[in-house]
């Protein structure tokens, strides 16, 4: 009786039939997709063309030269600003307000001025002394003193709340502080006077605040507010700078470790695969446990040490690291998700132990297939090298685009509730609206370059059709790195006697086959999740609009959308990697292609679900040993716990920055050799699960495959079998 899961085969489409004269990839095959390569071809002479109008209509200065509020530029010649080249900001810290990836200007008063401040004042002091005549230069054009109490001249931004030494960098002035044997000295002086006219450290000024509760005091208590945070901000961006300065080449050192170690361990994967993947699953369960008992350790000895159970919450935010791991509540987390992490490999392993031989035997005939062929480990650089040049010129195209027509000025209020925030206002009558009294402090301040021409009506228009035809640019280029990998790795597994009969530069001819023939294909199927990924955007964008709304309908249906296109785009990803495989083989369209992988996968539904994920798996743990294994190397070099290289350890603030910079770095050049050999794995199964349906392992009709991987994989498929069937 058959069981209700039993599908017929010819619902999938018919098995390959044996084929003698079948070689691998085909030889002799002609151009797919031909109308979406001329379209292609069109699209890409239409983005050079939106390219050079851009340029056309854009103006260099205005990336070159920084714009003031009023939207002139700074030492541009024959303006008023001739001779003010660089830009001072009123409070640099706004800088960092999320309106700044709206309105493309940071909301705050923005001044051309002919140098950066070279001494420390606040607006208090220099009203009430002859500092004035040096402060007012910082201070909006025609500003007189007296016309508004001090409160309106800050709330106006008439004038900054504070100037602080400077030095301009990139035309623009940034704060400059440095400590001296451990005292912070501003312009080379360590006392200053505060509002009540006594004098303070700079550090005590950066405390001022807390005691700060009434006028003047109110006041002084945004200016002190300010001087901690810029403080604050110079002194953690200023270390973090001298780190990487000082470890920059320790940290090369390591991203080259990574590299190496990762090409040796693709290469003992071809000798050593059960016994190397095995270590890899064991290490990681080792080497989990070991944090797990590591961290229950830490916490039971500061548990019951006096002031270390203050929560996170309470502790708040710093950048010495080492703060939190003297707390238990630190460890205790670390714990837990160590613990968690632990839960979910063990029960994964236990129920995947039957499969883990099949991933393995599969794993170890990949590793004979780039040992073969090794210019394939290389072919991720010709893949960065080409996304770099559509990233370089989707950037320098927005910048045009964003930078051609007049200025726009839009309002920009003091807090988030006034309702004429981002309109656009006309900066010669803003003072005498309504705007002013109905929202104070609101200032009409330069937002962007538009017009009221047919071309900056069209303006948006152009920026969206520069981002789809830059995610369709992209999407092409991963996918000719695919087809490309797919058609070298079908060449060594369809060679009989390897490595005799596989072809010579088999990397190099599946590349000329997939940019002759299949460039078309490439760029439908590229298409495809463009469209994709471009709804995704809308939908992230109209998100972003709607978190302000009350209506939680709307906002559940949109995350339901999001949800969907988000499985939507991978499930196109799959059947795309897919398909580009059964394209570099066979030489057919995309339509073709995709039809063929789809059903060849789900006649063998029972060994992808065998193999897929649990490669997967597999992969990653490969992944995160190498990363974490230079990770703990990192730690106790820049720890100065290796004994031979003490001397050589730079000195660094924060051991956090070159260590996770490390460790990202790490686990990404292991992502990119691991991604070459994750395809490599799936041209190859493909190629297995064709192989088993054209041969018999006859000697008329032998297999391509290995004897030693076809027998796991069959003892695999009926172990699978037999479950399915209890």
């Amino acid at each position: 009786m058959a069981r209700k899961t039993d599908i017929p085969t010819s619902y999938y489409g018919e098995p390959r039939k044996f084929d003698p004269n079948f070689r691998g990839p085909v030889q002799n095959r002609s151009c797919t997709d031909v109308v979406c390569c001329v379209i292609f071809v069109i699209v890409i002479l239409g983005y050079i063309a939106l390219g050079t109008v851009a340029w056309i209509h854009g103006d260099p200065r205005k990336v070159v030269y920084p714009t003031d509020s009023r939207g002139q530029f700074c030492g541009q010649q024959n303006t008023p600003n001739a001779n003010k080249a660089i830009l001072f900001y009123f409070n640099m810290l706004k800088c960092a307000n999320p309106a700044v990836l709206i309105n493309l200007q940071c909301p705050t008063t923005q001044l051309c001025v002919s140098k950066c401040p070279d001494r420390f004042a606040t607006l208090l002091d220099a009203m009430n002394t002859k500092n004035w005549e040096y402060y007012k230069q910082f201070c909006k054009p025609g500003f007189e003193i007296g016309s508004k109490s001090v409160r309106e001249v800050i709330r106006d931004e008439d004038c900054p709340s504070m100037i602080v030494p400077s030095r301009p960098f990139l035309q623009r002035c940034f704060p400059d502080f440095i400590r001296r044997n451990g005292i912070l000295t501003v312009a080379n002086q360590t006392i200053f006077k505060d509002g009540e006219n006594n004098k303070r450290s700079v550090d005590d000024l950066k405390d001022a605040a807390k005691d700060a509760n009434s006028a003047p005091r109110e006041i002084w208590t945004e200016i002190t507010g300010g001087i901690a945070s810029l403080l604050n901000a110079k002194e953690v961006g200023m270390k973090i700078f001298e780190d990487y300065a000082n470890s920059w080449i320790w940290i090369l050192v390591g991203l080259v470790i990574t590299m190496v170690v990762s090409l040796l361990f693709i290469l003992l994967l071809r000798y050593t695969a059960g016994v190397l993947l095995w270590l890899v699953i064991f290490g990681v369960i080792v080497a989990v446990g070991y944090g797990i008992w590591h961290c229950y350790w830490e916490y039971s000895n500061l548990s019951r040490k006096p002031g270390s159970n203050v929560t996170i919450t309470d502790l708040g935010f710093h950048t010495d690291f080492s703060i939190y791991l003297q707390q238990s509540q630190t460890w205790l987390i670390f714990m837990i998700l160590l613990s968690v992490t632990e839960a979910v490999i063990v029960i994964m392993l236990i129920f995947l132990r039957s499969r883990l031989r099949i991933a393995i035997a599969l794993l170890k005939e990949g590793s004979k297939a780039i040992g073969y062929i090794m210019s394939t480990l290389f072919y991720p650089v010709i893949t960065f090298f080409l996304l770099a040049i559509c990233i370089a010129y989707w950037a320098v195209t927005a910048v045009f685009l964003a930078s051609s027509g007049n200025a726009v000025y839009k309002v920009t209020p003091a807090d988030d509730k006034c309702m004429y925030a981002n309109l656009t206002c006309n900066p010669q009558t803003f003072s005498k609206t309504n705007i002013t009294k109905v929202c104070p402090g609101s200032q009409c301040m330069f937002a962007f370059y538009g017009g009221e021409s047919l071309y900056h009506r069209y303006i948006l228009v152009f920026h969206l059709c520069n981002l789809f035809v830059f995610l369709w640019l992209v999407n092409f280029t991963i996918a000719l790195g695919q087809c490309t990998l797919a058609g070298a790795f079908a060449s060594y597994y369809w060679a009989l006697k390897k490595p005799k009969d596989i072809p010579a530069c088999p990397l190099y001819s599946s590349f000329s086959r997939a940019i002759r023939y299949h460039t078309g294909s490439l760029a439908f199927g590229s298409l495809i999740l463009s469209v994709v990924q471009m709804i995704r955007i809308v939908l992230e964008y109209l998100d972003h609009k709607l978190k302000v709304s009350q209506n939680a309908c709307a906002r559940f249906l949109l995350c339901c959308l999001k949800c969907c296109f988000w499985c939507l785009e991978h499930f196109i990803k799959f059947l795309n990697r897919n398909a580009f495989i059964m394209m570099a083989i066979y030489g057919k369209n995309f339509c073709t292609s995709s039809k063929d992988a789809f059903f060849l996968l789900m006649r063998n539904v029972v060994r992808v679900a065998v193999l897929d994920k649990v490669t997967d798996f597999l992969l990653f743990l490969g992944k995160l040993l190498i990363s974490g294994s230079v990770g703990i190397l990192a730690f106790f070099f820049f720890s100065r716990k290796i004994p031979f290289f003490q001397e050589e350890v730079p000195s660094l603030n924060y051991i956090w920055v070159p260590l996770l910079t490390v460790i990202f770095g790490s686990y990404m050049i292991a992502h990119g050799f691991f991604n070459v050999y994750a395809m490599c794995v799936d041209t190859l199964f493909l190629c297995f699960c064709e192989d088993l349906e054209r041969n018999d392992g006859s000697s008329s009709r032998p297999y391509y495959m290995s004897p030693g991987l076809h027998k796991i994989l069959r003892k695999g498929e009926e172990g699978a079998k037999t479950c399915a069937a209890s």
